[in-house]
């Protein structure tokens, strides 16, 4: 019998999670303004914080937005406490969007209904490391550094980790990123990595490890861990990336080509997705119907539930009645059997209880007035059994003797 874990389903098609970390103070606050101006301009449809959540846990933030084609959008906001010291300390956040239908990577970005946009805007790094989302990332020179990095990415169950090597160190318009030409709701969940052009065999080195490569100046998406099924490092990666300020086809379709890969939920995006579905406060009026009606079913089931073992219960004690009044029937009239001593009973007490009352009811019963031992009738057990002769009914087993004539 294997012992290793049986692979996880893959994540729902409607589902977008996102992670990362707020630096910065007042973060509740940036999050209550964007909601609310944006609930103002006719962006979302509405927006709550929930009154009733727990104050010792993360504070939680509702939204509600259509999608182009008129596609609901629910998506909830989930703050972690404060920490670090100084002016500017961070907080974890966790975002799970789930749309009506397949999520479209060119739909708006969850991320941007909650947090502004903006290169100052504090919100935008990956939670471990801090790096920036949809932003360049160059390599660390310390080697202990850069394979802590690397690990990291090569390991992120949330985020798309992309390496780029520069062949050579590149002008302005190389110095941009390659990523911020994806749509926005797949670039707020890409990290672009790059390596310096003398940090190529540094990073190799790491990355032998984990089966992936990067070619000199080329780039290559990193597998997450487990890989994805359908992930192949050779077609996620590109042998020539033009640092050029040209756009990068070939860059951008590995990213988006690794996106759409049936993944299973990142770590601790279970809990965020089952408190999206059964802990959500922002409904309309239909959903407010639907979730009654549910309620109504599932209470009816409850209590048809309740009706049937109160009957099984009744007539399991009308039984149990019937069985004891034969018994005390019996031991009124003498006829129990002599008890046994030293014999242990095997069961629970109820079975040993309801078998004792199922012999009593028979004993008794046969020990009636006008019954043999087996049941039947005395006059049938004293009438003759061949011609009618006197001798056959003046049997012991009758129980009486004929009178005599003259007597």
């Amino acid at each position: 019998m294997s012992n290793s874990p049986s692979p996880r389903p893959p994540a729902p098609p409607t589902v977008w999670p996102a992670r990362g970390r707020h630096e910065g103070p007042a973060a509740e606050d940036v999050v209550r303004r964007r909601l609310k101006r944006l609930q103002a301009d006719g962006v979302l449809q509405d927006h709550l914080v929930p009154e009733d959540s727990d104050p010792a846990r993360e504070p939680v933030f509702e939204a509600r937005w259509l999608a182009p084609g008129e596609v609901t959008v629910r998506a909830r906001l989930a703050l972690s406490p404060p920490h670090g010291s100084g002016s500017g300390p961070a907080r974890e956040w966790v975002l799970i969007a789930e749309a009506e239908q397949p999520w479209d990577p060119r739909w708006p970005s969850p991320a941007a209904m909650f947090w502004p946009r903006g290169p100052d805007a504090g919100w935008d790094r990956e939670a471990v490391t801090g790096l920036r989302l949809g932003d360049v990332n160059s390599l660390p020179d310390d080697d202990k550094e850069l394979r802590r990095v690397l690990k990291h990415a090569v390991r992120d169950t949330w985020a798309v980790h992309v390496v780029v090597h520069e062949a050579m160190t590149p002008d302005e318009r190389g110095r941009l990123s390659l990523v911020r030409l994806l749509p926005e709701g797949l670039r707020h969940r890409v990290v672009e990595h790059r390596a310096a052009p003398h940090r190529f065999r540094a990073v190799n080195w790491v990355l032998d490890d984990f089966g992936a490569r990067v070619p000199r100046g080329g780039a290559v998406v990193l597998p997450g861990s487990p890989a994805a099924p359908g992930y192949d490092a050779g077609g996620f990666s590109v042998r020539s990336v033009f640092l050029d300020g040209t756009e990068p086809t070939e860059v951008l379709d590995a990213i988006t080509r690794f996106a759409a890969l049936p993944r299973p939920l990142p770590d601790g995006a279970d809990e965020a997705l089952t408190a999206l579905r059964e802990e959500w406060h922002l409904m309309t009026m239909e959903e407010e119907l639907a979730r009654a009606r549910d309620l109504a079913a599932m209470y009816a089931e409850a209590l048809e539930a309740m009706t049937k073992s109160r009957d099984l219960y009744r007539e399991a004690a009308e039984r149990a009645h019937e069985a004891l009044a034969v018994y005390r029937e019996a031991e009124a009239g003498g006829a129990l059997p002599a008890r046994r001593q030293g014999r242990t009973s095997a069961g629970s007490p109820f079975q040993q209880l309801a078998r004792g009352f199922g012999r009593l009811k028979d004993t008794a019963l046969s020990l009636r007035p006008g019954t043999g031992p087996d049941g039947t009738s005395q006059e049938r057990a004293a009438s003759p059994a061949g011609d009618g002769s006197g001798d056959a009914a003046e049997s012991p087993s009758a129980g009486f003797t004929r009178p005599r004539p003259g007597d």
